[in-house]
């Protein structure tokens, strides 16, 4: 299992919901989540096959949202 962290402006129920759109079906993607009390708004991909943070940048962007690395 592959594990991707990132930090996206996807700050709302109303949001997520509309991201899990194009997430959910992802053929690569196992589960995701974001923690909207983060102040990063952390998003979580666990993958079963590797995905790049450019690609998750692809399927989120024509959304209205970014994510990014998360810097430790």
């Amino acid at each position: 299992m592959n594990l991707l962290i990132l930090k996206s402006d996807i700050a709302s129920i109303k949001a997520v919901q509309k991201v899990s759109k194009v997430l959910n079906p992802h053929p690569r993607i196992s589960r995701w989540t974001v923690d909207l009390d983060d102040c990063d708004k952390v998003l979580r991909i666990e993958m079963c096959q590797s995905l790049s943070e450019g690609e998750v940048q692809q399927l989120i962007d024509p959304l209205g949202y970014y994510c990014e690395e998360l810097e430790y």
